[in-house]
């Protein structure tokens, strides 16, 4: 992971959803979690495009630090991007981005590596498509 912050988000739009009320800690901030668990499915997203089997599972996610919190009503945006591909395997960069309708403005919440393993109907590991 980057000590940079940067400006924009890099890859494509994977995932776009509501921060909701029920995804709350006591603070009244968005769970890490949650955040977590869409960065988790938007890499996917982008993963299980490389299967055969249009399967894949997460075997590895590298450090990730919360930059900014994200606050109920924010629209969240998942952005992921190819690092590298494998015979089996694929490692993806995931950002996550939160919009504030009130102040317009656009702020990275957090960003991560993600590694996947393609696998086939049985649950096996499959070489990936290039």
């Amino acid at each position: 992971m980057t000590n940079v912050v940067p400006n924009a988000p890099t890859g494509e739009l994977v995932m776009k959803t509501l921060a909701m009320p029920a995804d709350t800690n006591p603070n009244g901030d968005i769970f890490g979690g949650w955040v977590l668990s869409q960065m988790d499915l938007g890499g996917m997203m982008l993963a299980k495009t490389y299967s055969p089997a249009d399967r894949a599972v997460t075997v590895a996610i590298e450090s990730m630090a919360f930059i900014n919190p994200v606050k109920v009503g924010s629209v969240v945006s998942t952005y992921a991007a190819i690092i590298s591909l494998g015979n089996t395997s694929i490692k993806i960069s995931v950002e996550t981005w939160v919009y504030d309708h009130l102040t317009n403005v656009s702020k990275i919440v957090t960003q991560g590596v993600f590694t996947y393993v393609s696998i086939d109907a049985n649950g096996q590991p499959t070489k990936i498509l290039k």
